[in-house]
């Protein structure tokens, strides 16, 4: 880690459990769940009817020549981006455009089956050419993963790198990593790094549920995320947006900002193993922690929390669980591991980001967010797991780890600002 600190200055985020980063937390802390039947498309045909839906959402007013070009998946990064952006005093001081850039994490933006069908209809009814001149060109440029940073740069002025990453569940660790080392390169002053996502759609509940990695308990959905729990038979998916403005602290001090935590280090690796699977030893997620703690100039006794990726499925929970072992020996058994997708679901290219902001604000407030649904031990995930209810705590440095579907791993160390 260099000498120059990379601090974090904003954060801003829209989540099943709250329109803002105060909702979702207090939705932490209660041990809120917003897993329930989807409402967005009849699902009752699917081996899993249920998700983690964002409801009752204002979404934001987009003007100018944006304002035609975004979908929800655009809107959501735009209101997590604005509300990081006002918390670290930004919105209406902007940064130097040349030295403010963005890094966002997401996957390609799908089209639904209706959309699908409905083309095909058309093709079919009046030939390729009328269908074709009948096509809305947003439809492609809203699709292209890289969208929501090119949005999010011209919304915001932001005028120095720009990057989308999109590694499925790891997207956003490895934006917010790429942030970090552009800010210790000296090629910014301030970021705006984090992940959006909307995978609640037919074609994704459909394609993961035929992979069999979503859970099917469709007779009490509530139930239905449980990390490290033995019963667990699947994650749940979720959508939304987290964003965090970093900045080098010479900048954040040179205007006065609060500084709401210091960005350590990071990891990554690849498990190199089966695109559906982890490795049942763990060993892509302890080389991801290890290098985040090689990176941060730490000890592995020194961590006090981490948020794990914690799906709920068999053999992530348990991968990760022996890549915990890996690194912190008999120590882990003592260690709060927690994992907030129980309460809010997977929020795949978004959930590093949002849940980076749960360490954040753990750190701030002295307390755990839980794990519910937490009923039955597993031997294979012994793990304090801080099960059902919250917990007080002194963090002074925290751990978030994202193990993306294909075996792309990330692991995020925050501390307390020095």
């Amino acid at each position: 880690m260099p000498d120059s600190p990379i601090v974090i200055t904003g954060l801003g985020c829209v989540t099943p459990l709250g329109a803002n980063v105060a909702e979702t937390w207090a939705g932490c802390l209660a041990g809120a769940n917003a897993i329930a039947p989807i409402t967005r498309f009849d699902a009752h045909t699917y081996p899993c009817t249920f998700a983690a839906e964002i409801r009752n959402y204002a979404a934001p007013r987009i003007e100018g020549r944006f304002a035609r070009w975004c979908d929800d998946k655009s809107r959501f990064a735009l209101a997590a981006a604005r509300e990081a952006l006002a918390d670290a005093g930004l919105l209406d001081a902007r940064p130097d455009p040349h030295r403010f850039g963005v890094s966002v994490g997401a996957v390609s933006l799908k089209q639904t089956i209706g959309d699908i069908a409905a083309r095909l209809q058309q093709v079919s009814a009046e030939g390729p050419e009328r269908a074709y001149r009948a096509t809305d060109p947003k439809d492609f440029v809203v699709m292209s993963a890289s969208y929501p940073a090119t949005m999010l740069a011209g919304v915001f002025d932001a005028r120095g790198p720009n990057l989308t990453t999109s590694t499925a569940c790891t997207s956003s660790a490895q934006s917010v990593a790429d942030a970090l080392r552009i800010l210790r390169r000296g090629d910014a002053d301030v970021m705006l790094a984090g992940g959006t996502d909307r995978l609640v759609e037919e074609l994704m509940v459909m394609g993961f549920g035929l992979l069999g990695a979503l859970s099917t308990r469709n007779d009490d959905p509530a139930a239905a995320c449980r990390p490290f729990d033995r019963t667990r038979d699947g994650f749940v998916l979720g959508e939304g947006a987290g964003f965090l403005v970093l900045e080098t602290l010479e900048h954040a001090q040179r205007r006065g900002a609060r500084i709401r935590a210091e960005l350590l280090g990071y990891g990554c690796s690849a498990n190199a193993w089966r695109i559906t699977d982890s490795p049942p030893d763990g060993r892509g997620a302890r080389q991801s922690m290890q290098a985040a703690l090689l990176d941060a100039e730490l000890r592995a006794e020194q961590i006090d929390y981490i948020n794990a990726h914690g799906t709920s499925t068999q053999q992530n929970d348990a991968s990760e669980t022996a890549g915990i072992r890996g690194v912190f020996g008999d120590g882990a058994a003592r260690l709060p591991v927690s994992s907030t997708k129980s309460m809010m679901g997977h929020l795949v290219a978004a959930c590093a980001a949002v849940e980076l902001i749960v360490c954040v604000k753990a750190i701030e407030d002295g307390m755990l967010p839980p794990t519910i649904n937490y009923e039955f031990p597993d031997p294979e995930c012994d793990l304090d797991c801080v099960p059902n209810v919250a917990r007080k705590a002194k963090v002074d440095i925290a751990m978030s780890n994202a193990f993306g579907f294909g075996g792309s791993n990330g692991t995020l160390i925050v501390g307390r600002p020095r």
